[in-house]
């Protein structure tokens, strides 16, 4: 199976594009290894490269960049607007296909201690591959920046590095390694210098002072342009789009009498968050991806069975699924099939909000309905994942069952197996039904917003909700009756009961 990872070294370096040359050069050298991006930026003296292959030499690659990058960049003659502690100030690891987070963390580990080993330059671990939990955000490990942190390892024990001596390396600092999901670097140009004023927009959209989820921002100043720029990170685009982040930052920009004058994308994005922009911005009528010319392109090449027939006949879309349901195995099941029910119940619910905001009886709902719009494509793809999950979850409790069980000590390890894996089992259909209750509830608030030729859709959207989440709790139930740790079946029980009591309150304020 094809292993792909990417990374994204981020170098102190954006003013001469000698040395940047001399850097991709240097990881460009490493065969299998694909340089699908660079960006320099004078402002921020910085620059990110995109990088992707295989897992070994991909790290291989970033292992000689940063050697390259201390032989160039000198942090005690270096400046700059971004935040820096280190000439190869970061290098996250992302996986792409046939490759777990789980993976990327051992890469990372893997790359740091090579770092430190073969250039003498200390690392810090962030993100998912982090050992303390206040390293997981990189702008604690990165305080101080180079010149403050070069003076605090002298005297504060808990700043010092993960790997290597704690004292920085005297004119490459120290990196930052680590392993993340997919990031998007977007970045909102204002029509102002005043950086105070970037700096407030960006503390009231980010995250960690009451903004936006999956949001990390900050101030940045741009002289060369005479412009404020608030510089955003998405770590999670899909539950935070782009166009929310940028139309929370022009409402907050308003406020100063101010407004965006652009935007930009720091290296590559994914064609997804494009299109969720596109269709939240054009509004476009019955907007679908299978439109994009590239991937009507990947499905023809591939084979994939995703094109609806040239008759119009939607069953080819539903066959395999199908069938797998009906084939005599264990999976797909009663849970995938809930997880499905709910998957469809909201991408009907998508459908009715997208096609509700377009009429112009609703006009004055169109912002809800696009947020509910967002709302109900990540839960479709929650639950469509959940489908696999709850299919994996109890082929875990099959082979569990499998073991052997020939001397007491082997009956010990397969009971043991067969209990943890029935956690699992119960664990993955009451997340189910928690998103479809959830589903369920928030399809009953749209009945007052969405068109009314909308309304028999809604209510078969609910219908679906109702069912998913029926049947999960029913899974959740049925293994709860294999378990011997009585405490935490009771706790689950509790759980589902809650969980009908919403369901019900739920269904009697909508007919009410």
């Amino acid at each position: 199976m094809k292993r792909l990872i990417e990374c994204v070294p981020n170098f102190s370096e954006g003013r001469d594009p000698a040395k940047v040359d001399a850097i991709v050069a240097a990881m460009s050298s490493i065969p299998g290894v694909y340089v699908l991006d660079r960006e320099m930026d004078a402002d921020p003296n910085r620059s990110v490269v995109t990088l992707a292959g295989e897992p070994d030499a991909v790290a291989e690659a970033a292992i000689l960049g940063a050697g390259k990058a201390m032989d160039l960049i000198d942090l005690t003659k270096h400046s700059g607007a971004h935040p820096r502690v280190g000439a190869t100030d970061v290098l996250p690891f992302i996986p792409i296909d046939g490759v777990t987070i789980e993976d990327c963390v051992a890469l990372a580990r893997r790359v740091g201690n090579e770092i430190w080993k073969r250039y003498r330059i200390p690392v810090f671990f962030y993100e998912a591959a982090a050992t303390r939990p206040e390293r997981v955000n990189l702008e604690n490990v990165r305080r101080g920046q180079f010149e403050g942190l070069r003076e605090e390892l002298k005297k504060n024990h808990d700043r010092q590095p993960d790997v290597g001596e704690p004292k920085l390396h005297p004119t490459a600092g120290v990196t930052v390694v680590g392993a993340r999901k997919f990031l998007i670097a977007y970045n909102v140009n204002l029509n102002t210098s005043d950086i105070s004023i970037a700096n407030k927009i960006a503390k009231a959209i980010r995250f960690s002072s009451g903004g936006l989820r999956y949001v990390k921002a900050m101030g940045v100043e741009l002289k060369a342009r005479n412009l404020a720029q608030v510089s955003i990170n998405l770590t999670d685009f899909e539950q935070t789009p782009m166009h929310r982040v940028y139309e929370m930052v022009k409402r907050e920009a308003e406020r100063y009498g101010m407004m965006p004058v652009g935007s930009e994308i720091v290296g590559l994005v994914p064609k997804k968050a494009i299109e969720m922009a596109a269709d939240f911005f054009l509004q476009l009528e019955n907007f679908s991806p299978a439109q994009v010319l590239e991937n009507k392109l990947e499905i023809a090449l591939t084979g994939a069975p995703l094109e609806v027939a040239k008759d119009g006949k939607l069953a080819g879309l539903a066959r395999p699924f199908l069938d797998a349901v009906a084939s005599p195995a264990a999976t797909p099941g009663g849970g995938s099939v809930s997880a499905f029910a709910g998957a469809l119940a909201a991408a009907l619910g998508q459908m009715v909000a997208g096609l509700s905001r377009k009429t112009k009886s609703q006009a004055g709902f169109a912002d809800q309905l696009s947020a509910t719009l967002d709302e109900m494509r990540r839960i479709a793809e929650n639950l469509a994942e959940d489908i696999d999950r709850d299919a994996a979850s109890y082929n875990a409790v099959m082979a569990a069952f499998k073991l052997s069980q020939g001397d007491p000590e082997e009956t010990r390890q397969r009971e043991e197996a067969i209990q943890k894996a029935t956690k699992g089992a119960s664990e993955v259909p009451l997340q189910v039904a928690e998103r479809t209750v959830a589903l369920f509830e928030r399809l009953g608030q749209l009945d007052a917003i969405v068109a009314a030729s909308m309304r028999s859709d809604l209510q078969v959207a609910r219908l679906m909700a109702e069912a998913g989440a029926r049947g999960a709790m029913a899974n959740v139930e049925i293994n709860l009756e294999g378990l011997t740790d009585a405490a935490y079946a009771a706790s689950m029980s509790m759980k589902i009961a809650a969980l009908r009591e919403r369901l019900g309150n739920a269904a009697r304020a909508t007919k009410a």
